[in-house]
């Protein structure tokens, strides 16, 4: 591991980002860059879109973060032999020197995000410097810690965000001086996002990023299985180790905002029809003949109002809004923020699922978290389940909610862009 350029332990650390050797693909041996890269694990949810990423190109990206056979152990053990084999030909390479590196995602339509790859120093939650937003689910983690033990590497980076001073900072002004220069890679993947990446090598700009950064805290935007999952193998490895960082992606979003988006829910062998019943006397219901997008902006304005939900599966929208004040007050636990007590995800996680649905939030069988609006509609439509489409919750209120140590439901928020896997890896013993 290489612990070069960790800042001296002081009574309160910032982030920790170290240099590591990134294990990038060799464009000369695969179709193109765009086809062997993937989104991140838990995007890629329907079948047919993972057969189509493992088409694209027999290097693809998703044959090591979602490994297709009998059982978890042989996927797992897959996995491993995958990496090892694209290591030996070559597929695969480790760059030469230890680098931290520059990533930018330009959508072309105005949306631009840069930001910086590294291994960060992992930490407790009680550190107050790196702060979870949402509960993680066991089955989840174990899944996750599996794979990196098998593979003994962080295959895809975290998205993590900070708050800098808008501009001026040490590490603003290296990304964007950088984003002048060629870029060590460039691919335009198939949703049309240019993806670039540049590699920092030189230790007095190393040593600027991490000075700058170690004075700030950073917020999970997106990854809080993975960093449970970093933090459960760390203890399991005597430090120092290589265990004790693991590969993330910081955005300032003072300069670079990010966008947050809903992650919704399929109930699986749950009808729409048996869902609203149960709703009976405890929200209004009303039924919406409309298109999804106007569906979606009917859920946007009964939001501002208070709690607001659209039920699909049956060819209609339902919103469901307006709950019962004195249902709330028995479900709702009493020992938290109001802004987290009135969140759409508390009121459905601890209303809904627990008390009208009886569905337990974390049994894959009955219940999917899915990101993809279409996705979730058409998945409910098919399988005659009930698709519950949720409205986004506002960065601000998820970071200060953090601060204060306290976490939302899980899946409760989707921050974007997320870096799309497959362009720089991690091997722990490189």
């Amino acid at each position: 591991m290489n612990t070069a350029g960790h800042p001296e332990a002081t009574a309160r650390r910032g982030l920790e980002l170290t240099p590591f050797r990134g294990l990038r693909y060799d464009p000369d041996r695969v179709g193109s860059l765009a086809a062997v890269t993937s989104p991140p694990y838990d995007v890629v949810v329907r079948p047919d879109g993972l057969h189509q990423l493992q088409s694209n190109d027999p290097y693809n990206i998703v044959r090591l973060i979602l490994p297709q056979a009998r059982t978890p152990a042989e996927r797992n053990a897959q996995a491993a032999r995958t990496l090892r084999d694209w290591l030996a030909d070559g597929i695969l390479a480790a760059d030469p020197e230890p680098g931290l590196y520059v990533y930018e995602q330009d959508d072309g339509a105005g949306l631009l995000q840069r930001g910086i790859i590294g291994t960060l120093r992992l930490s407790e939650p009680s550190e107050g410097v790196v702060l979870p937003h949402e509960d993680v689910m066991p089955h989840v983690v174990a899944d996750r810690a599996a794979l990196m033990r098998a593979t003994s590497a962080n295959l895809e980076p975290l998205l993590l965000t900070y708050r800098g001073n808008g501009s001026g900072s040490d590490t603003t002004t290296v990304i964007e001086r950088l984003a002048e220069q060629p870029p060590l890679l460039a691919t335009t993947t198939e949703d049309g996002y240019r993806h670039r990446l540049w590699s920092i090598t030189d230790p007095a700009e190393v040593s600027r990023i991490q000075s700058d950064l170690a004075q700030h805290q950073a917020l999970i935007a997106d990854g809080h299985h993975r960093w449970a999952t970093y933090r459960r193998l760390r203890a399991e490895h005597p430090s120092p180790s290589p265990w004790d960082d693991g590969l993330v992606l910081l955005v300032d979003t003072a300069r670079y905002p990010l966008r947050v988006r809903a992650i919704h829910r399929l109930l699986h062998g749950v009808p729409v029809a048996q869902a609203l019943a149960s709703l009976e006397g405890l929200f209004r219901v009303t039924r919406l003949d409309v298109g999804l997008t106007e569906a979606l902006d009917t859920l946007a304005d009964a939001a501002c109002a208070g709690n607001a939900f659209l039920l699909a599966g049956d060819g209609a929208f339902h919103l469901v809004d307006r709950p019962d004040p004195n249902l709330l007050s028995r479900t709702i636990p009493t020992d938290r923020p109001t802004a987290w007590r009135t969140l759409d995800a508390t009121v459905l996680h601890a209303t809904l699922l627990a008390h009208v649905w009886d569905i337990p939030e974390d049994d894959p069988a009955r219940i999917a978290y899915i990101h993809d609006t279409d996705a979730t509609v058409e998945k409910a439509e098919r399988d005659g389940g009930t698709a519950v489409l949720m409205h986004p919750v506002r960065e601000e209120v998820v970071r200060d909610l953090a601060r204060q140590g306290v976490t939302m439901p899980r899946k409760s928020t989707s921050f974007g862009p997320k870096p799309a896997s497959g362009l720089v890896l991690r091997a722990l013993d490189v």
